[in-house]
């Protein structure tokens, strides 16, 4: 489908001005900054020292300018365009991307970085912390075959790669060390980055698949293939939709199991324990001694958590599948969420932009939706009581 050009000459400065954007902010990926590049090695020494001593965690250097690409970002005409409800979205995406910057330009810095990303981000609520607990109260089931890690980072290629076999889109992967997850999406370059000398269950390979391609890197090509290119680059608080959609997914093609609910819930434990004082230690112990995780998996969420300084972001799973989960289950159109990085606050203008003809239906869908492969009651009850 040809975007036509007639659209373009209507709202000749919304296009400007998102187009300029566009070629700011290519660099602006919080998740390629705040991941350390010592990981490996610091976890080691946290071990040796008995978990007494925080790790001393190294960021990569930033290559841009944030203060020069601030000025830019703020020098953009935004009351040149024509449509109110387009001009005022693209006010909130200059502040949303200033605060980003932030973000980065702060990595490592404690409370910094940790003040920056309370704007960015906030903090969870006590209603998320209820919820949290709630999940935690739940018994574990028995751990099944499919939950044992059996499979080594090329088995787990293989697994992707024939799973994105159903798209036309490449698919682009590489091995990391510098990952505090077992795999990431990067969207700036439409990569799935798997972490390097790791080991894959059945389940978690289904659930990655249904997660990182299924939604993070359907919802990278959809951007891609709008004519505004802030579908691709983000639309202003748009994490808490997309993992909420991506958990969403993983529930839809029934491998959300009550571990993963309960991995999600320990996060929003460790980001609030930020907002009480806990540094690093305090976390780990918080999961090791009192929630009884094993020393990696404690080690992994307060990792998630204390990177960069103090990285909230983690809460927003859950909060966000269960947004997704009530949208879905009102009898809501699913397709808008897919248009690209976008966020639920967002989709009347994205409708009327679909309306205008500004907006594009989308290239690629997420197959997990068209049935609801979950047979789990215990998560059925847990996601329809979620507060």
């Amino acid at each position: 489908m040809t975007f036509p050009e007639t659209i373009i000459t209507e709202h000749p400065n919304l296009f400007k001005i998102d187009a300029r954007l566009n070629k700011l902010v290519k660099k602006i990926e919080l998740l390629n900054y705040v991941n350390p590049i010592n990981i490996e090695q610091e976890k080691r020494t946290f071990f040796a020292n008995r978990y007494n001593e925080s790790p001393n965690f190294k960021y990569r250097r930033i290559d841009f300018d944030a203060h020069k690409l601030q000025q830019e970002l703020f020098s953009q005409e935004i009351d040149k365009i024509e449509d109110q409800q387009s001009r005022e979205l693209y006010r909130e995406v200059i502040y949303d991307y200033s605060g980003l910057i932030q973000c980065i330009e702060s990595i490592g810095q404690g409370k910094k970085f940790y003040y920056n990303v309370l704007k960015s981000f906030g903090t969870p609520t006590e209603r998320d912390v209820e919820n949290a607990r709630f999940i935690l109260h739940f018994e574990d089931p028995e751990y099944n075959q499919e939950m044992y890690p059996v499979f080594n980072v090329e088995e787990a290629i293989s697994y992707f790669e024939e799973f994105a076999k159903q798209y036309d889109f490449e698919l682009k992967i590489r091995k990391s060390t510098k990952l505090s997850a077992a795999a990431m999406v990067k969207n700036s370059s439409q990569e799935m980055l798997l972490k390097k000398n790791f080991r894959y269950s059945a389940n978690q390979l289904k659930v990655l698949a249904n997660h990182e391609i299924g939604i993070h890197l359907v919802t990278t090509y959809n951007g891609m293939d709008q004519p505004l290119k802030i579908f691709h680059n983000g639309f202003p608080r748009n994490v808490e939709t997309q993992e909420g959609l991506a958990v969403f997914s993983e529930y839809m093609s029934g491998c959300l199991t009550l571990y993963r609910l309960k991995e999600l819930s320990y996060r929003v434990l460790a980001t609030d324990g930020i907002h009480k004082g806990f540094d690093f230690c305090d976390t780990f112990d918080m999961l090791y001694s009192q929630f009884k995780l094993n020393r990696e998996e404690a080690f992994n969420i307060a990792l998630r958590a204390h990177r960069g300084g103090g990285f909230t972001k983690d809460y927003k799973y859950l909060s966000g599948l269960k947004k997704v989960y009530d949208y879905y289950h009102q009898g809501k159109e699913m397709d808008l969420l897919l248009a690209g990085k976008v966020s639920l606050e967002y989709l009347p203008i994205i409708q009327r932009w679909q309306e205008l003809g500004m907006a594009k239906p989308i290239k690629y869908p997420n197959f997990a939706f068209e049935e609801n492969e979950n047979t789990d009651q215990t998560l059925n009850f847990i996601l329809k009581n979620l507060k």
